[in-house]
């Protein structure tokens, strides 16, 4: 059999999931109650049954550094990232036949792609193995291949598929269907011959291009197009943004899966989740004697069955019952348990008011580490940088703020003008307005400054970078 190649798909803004998930740093990268991200368990996951040494991640431009930073935190061994980086958002389909071109051009045909969202939880690892054997050796006989969960509710936000005629570890499949009433899901659920759609596939790069030169052959023109457009820096591959556009936006369920002639469904034995609202991560901690789920520091007086998260703050709530509270420290959303999938709608609001807290948190991820707003007034703004061991910020200067840097940990080589230094704890240096400077961690431990700026704007757009290790000049 071929070597199966998994791919990763880490994109989507997680609006359901507010304030914690952001655009700029969105549900895959969140940390769960176990300290582990979504898109690092995905990562385990799919090194657990590869029998390759490669990984192809689609994602966003933007998430490329987190998300090195992540599998450098999470992979279980050694093994080859390969980055397939979007500069716009787009759907599944895209992505899917664009890391099939890729892969078939590089291992042949004959290669098999895992499919895996980077958004889905499953705590069975031996029982996926089992069933992603079983999908494989539908694979090698030309079927495109997906997983169906057994439905344990007449759920109404998944799609289904029926199932049809037994074949080997699996069956055709009869249907997909789109997301149903009450009385439908019901009706699906008495039947016992629909399932959940995963959105998890198997198939070899040679099924699913021709399946797409069959069912949508300008999905497929599109991305052969888009994909002579990369640029390649080792295993990052970047695409023209135009060329990018002009592909269909599409998921693969309608482009290729509802329409291809040689399909089937694995019955999934592996316990799944989608963490598609505050609820289903709530699930993941344990209930006290009145049912509420508490993750941080909370007091609940008379009152039962909330989850409350606080990334910092005391939380004090009493009398309340069936709630959602979370505090991301910037933000906090108090929600009743029934209406959480309206959160969405508060993004979309944000992001029409163009509000920050659409995009960011307090703490902003940078290809050299983080940094956390302390206070943002009128007349200062105070940040605590986090360098990683070697880290280098941009060569770069502000035409409308100075800048204070206070070592708290670590050592600071830091460049001023034309003057170069090491700072230690407790040790600081003034950086005048349109001044030359940078900072780097020449340490082997996280470096913690803190920065005051002084002047009349703050923005980040006012920096002008000269020289830059992560190309962002």
């Amino acid at each position: 059999m071929s070597s199966l190649i998994p791919v990763i798909l880490s994109g989507g803004a997680g609006t359901r999931l507010w304030p914690v998930s952001r655009r700029a740093f969105p549900k895959p990268f969140m940390r769960l109650p176990n300290g582990a991200s979504l898109l690092g368990l995905t990562l385990q996951r799919a090194l657990a049954v590869a029998d390759a040494d490669e990984v192809v991640t689609v994602t966003g431009f933007d998430y490329r550094f987190l998300t090195a930073d992540e599998y450098a935190r999470s992979a279980p061994r050694p093994f080859r990232s390969r980055l397939l980086l979007e500069p716009a958002g787009r759907n599944t389909a895209p992505a899917i036949v664009l890391a099939a071109l890729d892969i078939a051009e590089r291992h042949g045909e004959d290669a098999q792609l895992l499919v895996l969202p980077a958004d889905h939880l499953v705590h069975d690892v031996n029982a996926f193995a089992k069933d992603v054997a079983a999908a494989r050796a539908l694979a090698a006989q030309g079927y495109l291949v997906t997983f169906g969960i057994a439905p344990s509710a007449p759920e109404t936000g998944f799609g289904y598929i029926r199932a049809g005629t037994a074949i080997d570890g699996g069956f055709a499949i009869d249907a997909f269907v789109e997301k149903p009433d009450l009385a439908t899901a019901q009706s699906y659920l008495a039947a016992g011959n629909y399932t959940w759609n995963a959105g998890m596939f198997c198939f070899s790069a040679r099924a699913l291009l021709d399946a797409a030169a069959a069912t949508c052959p300008d999905v497929l023109a599109a991305a052969r197009a888009c994909l002579a457009t990369t640029a390649r820096e080792g295993d990052a591959v970047s695409f023209d943004k135009p060329a990018f556009l002009a592909q269909p936006d599409i998921s693969i369920d309608y482009a290729v899966m509802e329409r291809a002639s040689r399909r089937a469904v694995v019955p999934a034995h592996f316990d799944w989740s989608d963490i598609g609202s505050w609820n289903a991560l709530g699930e993941l901690t344990a209930p006290d004697a009145a049912g509420n789920r508490v993750q941080g520091e909370a007091i609940v007086v008379e009152g039962g069955g909330n989850f409350i998260q606080s990334e910092g703050r005391l939380i004090a709530a009493v009398g309340v019952n069936d709630l959602v509270i979370v505090d991301a420290g910037d933000a906090v959303l108090v929600a009743d348990r029934t209406k959480v999938q309206a959160v969405r709608e508060v993004v979309d609001t944000l992001r029409r008011r163009d509000h920050y807290a659409a995009l960011h948190h307090l703490t902003v991820h940078r290809p050299w580490g983080s940094y956390t707003v302390l206070e943002d007034a009128a007349d200062c703004k105070v940040k605590r940088l986090t360098v990683k061991p070697g880290g280098v910020l941009s060569l770069q200067r502000h035409q409308r703020r100075s800048e204070h840097w206070t070592v708290v940990q670590g050592t600071a080589k830091v460049r001023v003008g034309e003057e170069e230094m090491l700072l230690e704890r407790n040790q600081s240096t003034y950086i005048p307005m349109n001044t030359l400077h940078r900072l780097e961690n020449p340490g082997d431990c996280d470096l913690h400054l803190i920065e005051t700026q002084c002047g009349d704007y703050f923005g980040e757009d006012d920096i002008e970078r000269l020289e830059d290790v992560y190309g962002r000049c």
